[in-house]
């Protein structure tokens, strides 16, 4: 069976689906994430525009393999000596709880480390976001500490890649 997603390079033109994700409070209730006002698709084209000229981040499309559709976003941000934080989110809720976020995890820790040649990657996640945890342990991220949120780190000799 092949994946059911791939990724890709974010684009400009991602703007026109991600500015309707960035309305609804309900994708976002375990980020660190809150709209302080209406994302229109304007703000949006902007706001990734900026963000793709970043260096030190990585930012993809997740696309379902069947249909080419753009479900959600996967990144690394922070690249920084050998390390960078991940962040994921699926907009399309259709999607949730499909083993999405896992594949798109997995594949985006191959790219860290046999494309990049990052050495780690972390992440900090809300402790009531028990899926996500157990994605990312699956994925070979493992437990550091907890504060407001869980950090998990992934190296290259710790994942399911």
């Amino acid at each position: 069976m092949s994946n059911p997603i791939y990724l890709r390079p974010l684009q400009i033109e991602d703007a026109r689906k991600s500015f309707k994700w960035r309305n609804d409070a309900e994708i976002w209730t375990y980020t660190g994430f809150v709209p302080t006002q209406e994302i229109t698709l304007d703000i949006e084209e902007k706001w990734l525009t900026n963000v793709l000229k970043n260096e030190n981040e990585k930012r993809f499309a997740i696309c379902l393999s069947s249909n080419d559709e753009y479900i959600g976003n996967v990144q690394l941000r922070n690249i920084i000596d050998n390390t960078a934080e991940f962040e994921l989110f699926i907009g399309e809720k259709q999607y949730w709880g499909k083993g999405i976020g896992f594949e798109a995890t997995r594949q985006m820790l191959q790219i860290a480390f046999n494309n990049l040649n990052l050495q780690s990657v972390y992440l900090y996640v809300h402790p009531q976001n028990i899926i996500g945890i157990r994605c990312y342990y699956r994925a070979g991220f493992k437990f550091i500490s907890e504060d407001e949120k869980i950090k998990m780190v992934a190296s290259t000799n710790s994942t399911a890649c």
